[in-house]
C-alpha cells in the first residue's frame, strides 16, 4: 500500500529526483511491513485436530460416543457414559477421546 502511494506521489506531485527516492522508500517500507507481519503471524503454532478438543465440554450420544463441537467421536471413560450427560475431554488416544464426568449435582 505504501508503494502504491509512493508511485502516485512520484507521478503526480514530486519532482524527478524525489520521485525515485519516494518509490524506493515506499518499496522498502512495504517489504519491511510484510516481513514484520509474517514474523508476527508465526509467533505460535495453531492448535488443530484432536489436540484442540482437550478441555472442551462434550455431550454423550451413546455409551461409546460423544458429540464435541458438532462432531461425533469415539469416547472412553472410567465411569459409565449415560446418553445426555455432559462430560469433559481429558485426553486423546489415537482417534478415541478420553472423557470424564463434569462436576454435576447429584441425581
Amino acid at each position: 500500500m505504501l508503494l502504491l502511494g509512493a508511485i502516485l506521489l512520484a507521478i503526480f506531485v514530486l519532482p524527478s529526483p524525489w520521485g525515485i527516492v519516494a518509490v524506493a522508500a515506499g518499496g522498502f517500507l512495504d517489504v519491511a511491513e510484510s516481513l514484520i507481519l509474517l514474523r508476527w503471524s508465526r509467533r505460535r503454532r495453531a492448535v488443530t485436530g484432536g489436540e484442540a478438543l482437550i478441555g472442551q465440554a462434550a455431550v454423550v450420544s451413546t455409551p461409546t460416543h460423544v458429540r464435541v463441537a458438532g462432531e461425533l467421536w469415539k469416547a472412553r471413560s472410567e465411569e459409565e457414559l449415560v446418553p445426555g450427560d455432559e462430560v469433559e475431554v481429558t485426553g486423546l488416544e489415537g482417534l478415541t477421546l478420553r472423557v470424564s464426568p463434569r462436576n454435576r449435582a447429584p441425581r
